[in-house]
């Protein structure tokens, strides 16, 4: 008898299995419509999101149960009986969201899985004495639901925007210098490359881009280099190449390039990093917050077990939702990432704060203490001018926390501020425009990313007055020294990653011995052959700090006279300069003379053999778009 009653309940279970529906509604939150609300069957792997309305879909047998959760609110159950519309309204956890931080939580057991509700510790209001508040994370602390045709739409296709509303820092071309007046260029390195992947954005999406987006030095630095490696006790070989300029053959062009050291990446220093992440409702777009997911995914499984991972977001205010975690637990650290949904105003400046706060926590001795922000840059509360940034970086940068930036989206870019971040806080900036770029970034370039071999890195050329009668350093607008910068280990440069190649370049005119421009000075005297030095054309020094030094080394190398011609220059030199002349053009620079788009692609076709990834191949395709347009 107990076994035919065994064998009766299991044929009713099955027949309630067999009658399996498809169960759809809408989730809402405090009356508002609620994305990305995980709905899973309970005790089964079958799971579903809500989408931007709030609407979902999944199929479930009569009898189940469902389960409704999202980080911020009650987590809600509902048995499925007949009704094949099921609309749930989720409650919010607690009273106040701005008083809450999200500090843990647990992934599920079963398979495929989205994990449960986070954990939430209530802090009193103690700015700065505590972690500060999540008011905006999940969406439902808006006051009114987003709309379908809003920008924040991160399902609708892909729109063309306008770049009216993005900003860039103004830039103003170099001119040319006379040595015998200004004998001295000084410049900080820059191994940012944020402008290439931004103007091939706008070149992809049928646009010109703005003049001042482009930054030649970011553009030539985009690409690595097949530079000598280094041999002696510092971290980085130099690199220097004559010849006659590409764009105008009676100049002379000196190609600088330094090359850091590699490290092996397994056994390099311990990372303690804080991914300082841009919920805002202007990050809704597709190529935002969704495609921050999948970069991030990429980081994130770079990982070792040695390695920390914090996630600090902020919209309307900043909070922490996972704390350091080791990253052993990859499936953690990508679950607090999927969870992450965008809305509300921008508090970037309170993220700044905090992101600090939890990487000083966290700080491991001797290992890679970093922030990694993603944004738009649009920071609209709180200390959000370029200036108030300015200052907060400048306050933390000499706690040996660096600072990386990678910016996201179009429309509202705000460029001139994650600039301005970077620079400050001893770091770099990459734009990511796709996930073939977060590749790159972040997988590719995985060592220099993250690990900082040389700082405050200075270059500072000298240029012999008896054979040269004018000279411009192209690009590097707004990284350029004063003379007196360089000797002083107070001033702030840039900072050289593991790997890393920066490139310079310098347009010479050379000494016509018939000129007599000098002479009508009235205070300056006409430059005398001096012997020894006069095979000299320049002289170059570097100055350098280690990633946690305080005072700086210098090297002092000279730049003979030794002119080979174009064709006899290697491709670092040929491609270098393709790429400078694409950007001039790019800016209608009134120093490229006649030099055409054409030019531009033969002397870059000249030099693609060093292309594992197909980045030069790339470039002449956006040669002939940028034509084209």
């Amino acid at each position: 008898m107990k076994n035919m009653y065994v064998l009766f309940s299991l044929l009713c279970f099955l027949g309630m299995q067999s009658q399996t529906m498809k169960i759809s509604g809408t989730v809402t939150g405090d009356g508002l419509v609620l994305p990305s609300v995980v709905v899973t069957v309970e005790g089964k792997s079958q799971s579903t999101q809500s989408d931007f309305l709030g609407k979902y879909s999944i199929e479930a047998y009569k009898g189940a149960t469902l389960v409704y959760s999202a980080a911020g609110f009650e987590t809600k159950k509902i048995m499925v009986e007949e009704k094949l519309i099921i609309d749930i309204d989720l409650e919010v956890t607690v009273s106040s969201l701005d008083e809450i931080v999200v500090v843990d939580y647990h992934p599920s057991p079963l398979k495929n899985k989205r994990p449960t509700p986070p954990k939430i510790k209530r802090y009193e209001s103690k700015i700065h004495a505590e972690y500060e508040a999540v008011a905006d994370i999940a969406y439902p602390a808006h006051s009114q639901a987003p709309s379908i045709t809003s920008s924040n739409c991160y399902q609708c296709p892909t729109q063309k925007f306008s770049h009216d509303n993005e900003d860039y820092a103004q830039i103003q071309e170099s001119g040319y210098k006379n040595p015998l007046q200004t004998p001295l260029s000084t410049f900080s390195i820059d191994v940012d490359a944020a402008s290439y992947s931004n103007m091939r954005r706008f070149l992809m999406n049928g646009e010109q881009p703005p003049k001042d987006a482009i930054r030649i030095e970011e553009l030539i630095n985009y690409f690595n280099y097949e530079y000598k490696k280094p041999t002696n006790e510092h971290p980085f070989s130099i690199n220097q190449e004559l010849s006659y300029c590409p764009w105008n053959s009676k100049n002379f062009l000196l190609h600088l390039g330094i090359q850091g050291k590699t490290i092996d990446t397994e056994n390099a220093p311990a990372n303690n990093l804080v991914f300082l992440i841009d919920v805002s409702g202007s990050m809704g777009d597709t190529n935002k917050l969704p495609l921050l997911k999948k970069a991030f995914k990429l980081l994130v499984n770079q990982m070792r077990k040695k390695d920390r991972v914090a996630i600090v977001v902020y919209a309307g205010n900043s909070g922490l939702v996972l704390k350091s975690t080791s990253g052993a637990y990859k499936e953690k650290i990508l679950n607090a990432l999927e969870r992450l949904n965008s809305g509300g105003s921008t508090a970037g400046g309170a993220g700044l704060q905090l992101a600090y706060k939890v990487a000083k926590d966290n700080f491991i001795k001797n290992g890679n203490n970093r922030i990694i922000l993603a944004t738009d840059g649009d920071f609209n509360v709180g200390a959000s001018s370029n200036s108030n940034i300015e200052d907060l970086i400048v306050a933390h940068r000499d706690q040996d926390i660096f600072i990386s930036v990678t910016g996201f989206g179009m429309g509202n870019y705000k460029d001139s501020k994650m600039e301005i971040i970077a620079d400050k806080g001893n770091g770099n900036y990459a734009y990511i425009d796709n996930l073939l770029e977060a590749q790159k970034v972040f997988v590719q370039e995985f060592g220099g990313t993250l690990h900082t071999i040389a700082k405050d890195v200075k270059i500072q050329v000298e240029f012999n007055p008896n054979h040269v009668e004018s000279y411009r350093l192209v690009g590097y607008e707004n990284r350029k020294l004063n003379a007196e910068d360089f000797d002083n280990d107070k001033k702030d440069a840039g900072e050289l990653g593991a790997g890393h190649t920066v490139t310079a370049l310098y347009e010479i005119v050379p000494k016509n011995p018939e000129a007599t421009t000098a002479a009508l000075l009235k205070y300056q005297t006409l430059a005398k052959p001096s012997g020894i030095y006069d095979a000299e054309l320049a002289t170059v020094k570097f100055r350098y700090k280690t990633p946690k030094g305080t005072e700086s080394t210098l090297i002092t190398t000279p730049i003979f006279k030794n002119i080979s011609s174009l064709t006899e220059t290697s491709e670092n030199f040929r491609f270098s300069s393709a790429v400078a002349a694409f950007g001039m053009l790019l800016r209608k620079s009134e120093h490229l003379k006649d030099f055409s788009f054409d030019n531009i692609k033969s002397l870059a076709n000249t030099s693609k053999s060093n292309d594992t990834f197909g980045y030069r191949a790339e470039f002449v395709r956006l040669i002939d778009l940028a034509e084209n347009l």
